[in-house]
C-alpha cells in the first residue's frame, strides 16, 4: 500500500505522455501541406465541489497541425486567447506586473515534459520560460519571437537572426489576465507547425472558478461547467469545438453530528447534561466529514510527497511542474518564477480545510475537539501522523481558517489536556460570547476512496445551581469546509479573483445543528388530592424538602417550586414558593395558598431530589386526618428528551 500513490502518479503521467506522443509535439512527420486546423479538447473534465469558490478547472488544450512556415527571421503573429465561464474566474492575481497577471497560464508546447523531442532545447524539451509581459505578451513591445526552421520544424525563438552561441528558444509560459468570468492570454505567438506534420499545442492550465456561484441542482456530477475559447488581435487560430465541459458539479461534502459512541445520529435536541451535575472533559459527540467523491478531500501538494504534518513545498522546492499531470491537490501547476517574475503560480495556500462553528454554548460551559481525526469514537485515540505516501486518512487541528501553511507545514495545533488516559489529545476551543471555531486541514489522503473522518467534541463545567451556573440553553455546531465568509473575507470578495485572499475558498453552505443542551435540574411532584373547601371544616398542609444537601457528594441546589392547582374549569392562579435553600423545608396551607381549593396539584421544582408530603385533616385533627408522600413523576431531566421520559 506504501507504493500506491506513487502507481497512480505514474499512470497519470503515462497517459500524459502516451496522449503527447500521437500529438507528436514537434516531432516531424509525414504529413503533407495543409490550411491550419486547431481542436479543443479538455482530456480530464474533473469533479468540481459545488461549495468551491476557486475550484480547479481541467485543463484546456488547442491542438494545432497544419498552416503555412513564416520565412526565417519574421517577427511571430500573435492572438489574444479569451476563455470565458458562466462564472467569475477567481485564479489568485500575482504581485508581478503592476499587479494585473495571474497564476493562470498558458503553455506551449508542454515544456518541461521531458518528452522526446526532434529538435533539443524545444518544445518539450525546452525550459519553461516565463515571458514577463503580461499585457502584451509577444505582441510589439512585448517578448515578440520570431521564426527559424531546424531540422525542417519551424521553431520560435528570441533572436531574428542565429546568434553565434545558437538560438535561444521562444517564451513559452504566458500569464493570464482576469475579468470577472474571463481570462485572456494576451499576445500568444501563433507559428504553424507547418509542412513537417508536427504538431503545435496550447495548453490553458491553473484557471480557477467560483463554482458555487453555478448552483448545482439535478443529480450529482449531472451540473457542466462550460469553458467558450474565443480570439482576437492580429491573427486567429481556426479551432473546432471552441465550447468545452471543463468540469462536473457536485455537492463535495456531508456532514453529520453523532452520538459520542459513533453508533447513530446525535439526537436532535443535541447531547444533554444537567446544570448541577459538574463535567470533567466528558464526552459530547462526534463531528462527522464524508467526502462525496474521492478527490473532494485535497493534500495541499500532490498527495504522494506529503505526510504527518507536511503539507507541501514552497520556492524552489514546488515540483508539480509538468504540464497536464493530475496531482488531486488544492495547487495546480506550480511555476515557480521567483527569478524572472517574483512569484510562485499555481500553489495553493494549504489543503482542504474542515471547520465547525460553534454557537449559543451557554455561559460557563467549556468545549473541547480532538486534535486529529478519531479512528472511532470519543473513546479512541487520534489518528496516528502517516508517514509520506501512506493512504491513511489525516487531518490536524489548525490555527485559523485562513492561516497560511509555513514553510511547507501547516499551522497545527497541540493539545492543551488529554482524555482516554492520554491516548487522545484535545484541545478547548477558545469562546467568545459563546461562539467559537474550531480547524482542521487535510494532511493525508486516499485520492482512490471516499473518506469519512471523525473528530470529537467534550465538555466541562463547574456546578453550581444556586448562581444558576452554568446557564441553562442550547449549544449549536455547524460543519463545513473552511475557509468560508464572512471571516475571513465577504462573500462578494470571496467569489472574485483577488491578490489577497487565500486559496482555496468556499461558501458556507452549512446548517446549525444542537450540539449541547444544558439543562436546570428539576423535580416534578404531584399532590394528588389537596382540599380547603369552605364550610368543610377541613384544610391542607404541604411540605416540600429541598434534600439535595445529602452524605453522598451530591452538588447542593437552591430554587423556586412553582404550585400548579388544578380542580376543573377554573383554578387558582400558581404560587411561587420563592427560594427553598438546600438541606430546608418549605410548608403552607392550602387556605393560604389556594383558598377554596379542591383538586390536584403539581409542584414544578429547579433542584433535583425536591420531596413532598400533605396532611389532610379537620381544624385541629379532632376526627380525622391523613397524610401522604407526593408522587415525583418525572424526576430530574437527563440526556434527552427520551429519558425523560423513562423515569
Amino acid at each position: 500500500m506504501a507504493d500506491f500513490r506513487r502507481w497512480i502518479t505514474a499512470l497519470a503521467v503515462l497517459a500524459l505522455f502516451v496522449g503527447l506522443a500521437s500529438a507528436q509535439v514537434l516531432t516531424p512527420g509525414s504529413g503533407g501541406t495543409g490550411p491550419l486546423a486547431c481542436t479543443a479538447s479538455v482530456t480530464v473534465p474533473p469533479a468540481l465541489r459545488a461549495e468551491g469558490m476557486t475550484e480547479l478547472i481541467g485543463d484546456i488544450v488547442i491542438n494545432c497541425s497544419g498552416g503555412a512556415a513564416l520565412a526565417a527571421g519574421t517577427a511571430i503573429p500573435t492572438a489574444n486567447i479569451t476563455v470565458s465561464l458562466a462564472t467569475n474566474v477567481t485564479s489568485r492575481i500575482l504581485n508581478n506586473l503592476g499587479g494585473s497577471g495571474s497564476e493562470a497560464l498558458l503553455l506551449i508546447d508542454e515544456p518541461g515534459t521531458a518528452l522526446a523531442s526532434a529538435i533539443a532545447g524545444f518544445g518539450p524539451s525546452a525550459p519553461q520560460t516565463l515571458c514577463t509581459s503580461a499585457t502584451v505578451g509577444a505582441g510589439p513591445g512585448g517578448c515578440v519571437e520570431y521564426a527559424q526552421t531546424m531540422g525542417g520544424i519551424p521553431v520560435a525563438t528570441q533572436s531574428a537572426t542565429v546568434p553565434s552561441t545558437g538560438n535561444v528558444p521562444g517564451w513559452n509560459v504566458f500569464e493570464g489576465i482576469v475579468s470577472a468570468n474571463q481570462v485572456t492570454f494576451f499576445g500568444v505567438p501563433i507559428l504553424a507547425p507547418g509542412t513537417s506534420g508536427a504538431n503545435r499545442v496550447y495548453r490553458m492550465t491553473n484557471i480557477r472558478a467560483n463554482v458555487n456561484g453555478l448552483g448545482g441542482g439535478g443529480l450529482a456530477g449531472t451540473t457542466q461547467l462550460l469553458a467558450s475559447i474565443s480570439f482576437s488581435g492580429s491573427t486567429s487560430l481556426p479551432v473546432n469545438n471552441p465550447v468545452q465541459i471543463a468540469g462536473f458539479v457536485q455537492t463535495g461534502l456531508n456532514t453529520t453530528l453523532r452520538n459520542a459512541n459513533n453508533t447513530g445520529g446525535l439526537s436532535s435536541s443535541g447531547a444533554g447534561f444537567n446544570q448541577c451535575s459538574t463535567q470533567t472533559t466528558s464526552a459530547v459527540a462526534i463531528l462527522q466529514y464524508a467526502e462525496t467523491f474521492g478527490t473532494a478531500f485535497k493534500t495541499r501538494v500532490d498527495a504522494t510527497r506529503v505526510g504527518a504534518t507536511y503539507s507541501g513545498q514552497t520556492g524552489s522546492g514546488a515540483v508539480q511542474n509538468i504540464p497536464g499531470s493530475i496531482y488531486n491537490s488544492e495547487s495546480g501547476f506550480i511555476l515557480n518564477a521567483a527569478s524572472s517574475g517574483g512569484f510562485i503560480a499555481g500553489l495553493a495556500d494549504y489543503g482542504t480545510r474542515l471547520k465547525a462553528t460553534f454557537n449559543n454554548v451557554p455561559a460557563g460551559v467549556s468545549l473541547f475537539v480532538s486534535i486529529t481525526n478519531l479512528a472511532a469514537n470519543t473513546t479512541s485515540a487520534n489518528t496516528a501522523a502517516p508517514a509520506n505516501n501512506s493512504t491513511t486518512s489525516y487531518a490536524a487541528l489548525i490555527n485559523g481558517e485562513a492561516s497560511p501553511d509555513a514553510n511547507g507545514f501547516a499551522p497545527v495545533l497541540s493539545a492543551t489536556t488529554t482524555v482516554n488516559s492520554g491516548a487522545t489529545g484535545i484541545y478547548q476551543v477558545p469562546l467568545t460570547g459563546g461562539s467559537g471555531v474550531a480547524v482542521w486541514e487535510i494532511i493525508n489522503t486516499n485520492p482512490s476512496t471516499t473518506e469519512t473522518l471523525n473528530f470529537g467534541v467534550w465538555t466541562s463545567y463547574t456546578a453550581n445551581p444556586g448562581s444558576n451556573s452554568p446557564a441553562p440553553g442550547t449549544g449549536t455546531a455547524s460543519l463545513a469546509f473552511a475557509p468560508t465568509p464572512t471571516v475571513p473575507f465577504s462573500a462578494s470578495a470571496g467569489a472574485a479573483a483577488s491578490s489577497t485572499l487565500t486559496v482555496p475558498r468556499f461558501a458556507d453552505t452549512s446548517t446549525a445543528k444542537n450540539l449541547i443542551v444544558i439543562n436546570v435540574c428539576t423535580t416534578n411532584l404531584l399532590f394528588p388530592f389537596l382540599t380547603n373547601l369552605s364550610g368543610s371544616g377541613f384544610d391542607t398542609g404541604i411540605a416540600i424538602a429541598n434534600t439535595s444537601t445529602d452524605p453522598f457528594g451530591t452538588s447542593p441546589q437552591s430554587g423556586a417550586c412553582v404550585l400548579n392547582w388544578y380542580q376543573g374549569a377554573t383554578n387558582p392562579p400558581t404560587t411561587n414558593t420563592g427560594s427553598i435553600a438546600s438541606g430546608t423545608v418549605y410548608t403552607t396551607l392550602v387556605s393560604s395558598a389556594a383558598p377554596g381549593f379542591s383538586g390536584y396539584m403539581i409542584a414544578q421544582c429547579n433542584f433535583q431530589y425536591a420531596h413532598g408530603f400533605a396532611f389532610i385533616s379537620d381544624i385541629g385533627a379532632r376526627n380525622i386526618a391523613m397524610g401522604y408522600l407526593a408522587l415525583v413523576i418525572n424526576g430530574t431531566r437527563n440526556q434527552s428528551t427520551a429519558e425523560n421520559l423513562s423515569h
